[in-house]
């Protein structure tokens, strides 16, 4: 551990201030804790190729485990990504599904396969405590309904992730666990609420997380760690038994779904989940069945919506550099590119009605000063910017009645929904590319409440496709004029953040959505 000492003595001390690239510093690899078999592993093997190896025998569950517990354990101690370790836990589950398989017999799809998931999944015997206080010593008494699947299937769970201070932050701090950092530049966010998986999963500390999401949570760490990440609609992946801090999200509800290095990981995981009839273990999982025949290419070419830039919610020149580079190489490649409206698109309009449907419960508040924990900064950052949305759509809330708030809240969405019916079927598309967000990962602490690129979908319950796309270049200043949301743009810190494009399709065409993902993809990457 003496070349560990050194590399971590070589580092500025508080990485938080400072623009270190972790991933170009190669530490994990430096630091000698791992060995070079354990190194190829968990650089070069990517859960297709994992599971295959691991159901020939050809590697076997206990050491793909030992990697990637190993790789995580370094990870953690880099970058705060980590709540809970299960490595005993891990190890002895990984020898008994290699004893199966000697016996010609493999648990599931997902046989030996390590899988991270984040802090608010409960597994029995240990804490699920968000970063709270008040949560401190409770022990988890009975699985979380993803987690008895993804056992089911044969997958090994080994960690637990970081996450922000009642899961409303971009920023993955908490008064227990402390702040996570993005290993691309330490400087920047990671990402929230999923931050901790985004930051492991960069490292090649784990092969697939699961995160969740209700206005950008697993999007926006995929966005900020360079990561394949994906929002499937609501209940095709079994969400209940979580530990929450919520108990009124009116009508908008959370997704759970995958992270990843590449693509086809979540495609794996999403038919493995859906396959084994998630209905059988969540009383409001949706009883629909994968759908093998959806495949991509879908068709030669494809008829794609851009989303605009809403004039209230300017894109940074990144992101805007980007989704423009996107659109050239689609066309290029014969795909057809519908630029839409804003005003039919109606973003400002649903991120009003996102933030005022979650601002009804005020349960997380009430639960940090039950714990006399300070609120972190982002969230302080998050709530003056929510009070800075203005009444456009909803004029009158604050008069309202709590009841009538919701319902006002429900028929606001509804026309939101109703406009998209229009798009679809007035424009004939098959998906719809939209940038990843208004930025790339931005300071700590200044990401803030403005999520309209991926809340929009949340609202509508759209399946989205986070899928990572180049580095952000260095470009002049660029200020936001009165009345516009947007976080500030710093050219020179985010300077070779990475850089995302979404894709989504409408609601329950998840297959849809990640067979034209893959399309997107190689066209991206000149395939």
């Amino acid at each position: 551990m003496a070349r560990s000492a050194i590399i971590w003595d070589s580092l500025p001390t508080a990485l938080e201030k400072h623009k270190v690239n972790l991933i170009e510093l190669d530490i994990i690899r430096r630091c000698g804790v791992l060995s070079e078999r354990e190194l190829e592993m968990t650089e070069k093997y990517n859960v297709a190729t994992l599971l295959d190896q691991l159901a020939r025998g050809q590697l076997t569950a206990v050491e793909v485990t030992g990697a990637f517990s190993k790789r995580a354990a370094v990870a953690g101690q880099l970058t705060n990504c980590l709540t809970e370790t299960l490595f005993d836990e891990a190890h002895k589950r990984a020898r008994e599904l290699d004893v199966l398989r000697k016996k010609g017999q493999l648990a599931g799809p997902l046989q030996g396969l390590p899988v991270s998931i984040k802090d608010c999944f409960q597994i029995v015997g240990s804490q699920a405590t968000l970063g709270l206080t008040e949560y401190i010593g409770l022990t988890a008494t009975e699985n979380s309904s993803l987690v008895d699947m993804l056992l089911k299937l044969g997958a090994v769970l080994y960690v637990k992730t970081n996450v922000p201070q009642v899961l409303m932050s971009a920023d993955s701090e908490n008064v227990i666990f402390g702040r996570t950092l993005n290993p691309w530049n330490t400087a920047i966010t990671a990402g929230g609420s999923s931050g901790g998986e985004g930051t492991l999963i960069a490292l090649h500390g784990s092969p697939l997380g699961v995160g969740t999401d209700i206005g950008g949570s697993i999007r926006i760490p995929s966005l900020c760690c360079g990561l394949y990440g994906f929002k499937p609609t609501t209940n095709r992946i079994p969400y209940s038994k979580q530990q929450s801090c919520h108990k009124l999200l009116g009508s908008i509800l959370p997704s759970a779904g995958p992270l990843a290095n590449d693509l086809e990981s979540l495609r794996i995981f999403c038919k493995s989940i859906i396959d084994a009839h998630p209905a059988n273990y969540d009383s409001m999982a949706l009883d629909v069945p994968w759908r093998d025949s959806v495949a991509a290419p879908l068709k030669p070419k494809l008829r794609f919506g851009l989303l605009p830039e809403d004039p209230m919610s300017p894109l940074h020149p990144p992101v805007k550099a980007t989704l423009a580079e996107a659109t050239r190489l689609l066309r290029a490649q014969g795909h057809e590119v519908v630029p839409l409206s804003a005003e039919e698109c109606q973003i400002a309009q649903a991120h009003e009605v996102l933030w005022r449907t979650l601002g009804l419960d005020n349960t997380a508040n009430e639960i940090v000063a039950r714990g006399g924990e300070p609120i972190i900064n982002s969230r302080v950052v998050v709530q003056k910017n929510v009070e800075e949305i203005p009444a456009g759509f909803v004029k009158g809330f604050d008069a309202l009645l709590p009841f009538e708030k919701l319902y006002t809240m429900r028929v606001r969405r509804e026309e939101v929904m109703e406009a998209w019916r229009e798009i679809w079927t007035g424009h004939g598309l098959d998906a719809v590319i939209a940038p990843g967000a208004q930025s790339t990962a931005v300071k700590h602490d200044t990401y803030g409440g403005f999520v309209p690129y991926t809340g929009l979908l949340n609202l509508l319950d759209y399946p989205a496709c986070m899928i990572p796309f180049g580095r952000a270049a260095l470009f002049p200043p660029f200020e936001k004029r009165e009345g516009q949301w947007m976080t500030r743009y710093d050219p020179e810190l985010v300077e070779g953040a990475p850089c995302s494009i979404q894709v989504f399709t409408s609601r329950m065409r998840d297959e849809e959505c990640l067979a034209i993902a893959k399309t997107v993809d190689e066209c991206l990457r000149g395939k």
